[in-house]
């Protein structure tokens, strides 16, 4: 399996009203950090998010969290390049 695409180096911390939320998994929508499509005809899928409630959530950009869609910090950790 590749790599997904690093969209940025830092989370997208968004208020979200509670509802259904397609997580960009692949790193290539444009429309960060939420699926746009751009995934068609690759290996990665959307992770789908559902909240019950409103929530301020740190979501993954580096797509290399253990705890996606949540920033796990991981992204601290990536070499540039």
């Amino acid at each position: 399996m590749t790599e997904p695409k690093i969209a940025d180096r830092k989370p997208a911390v968004l208020e979200m009203a509670a509802g259904t939320y397609w997580f960009c998994a692949c790193g290539g929508s444009a429309k960060q950090p939420f699926c746009d499509g751009s995934h068609k005809g690759g290996e990665f899928r959307p992770l789908k998010v559902e909240l019950a409630d409103p929530a301020r959530i740190a979501f993954c950009q580096c797509k290399r969290s253990r705890n996606q869609p949540r920033c796990d910090g991981t992204h601290k950790t990536l070499q540039e390049g």
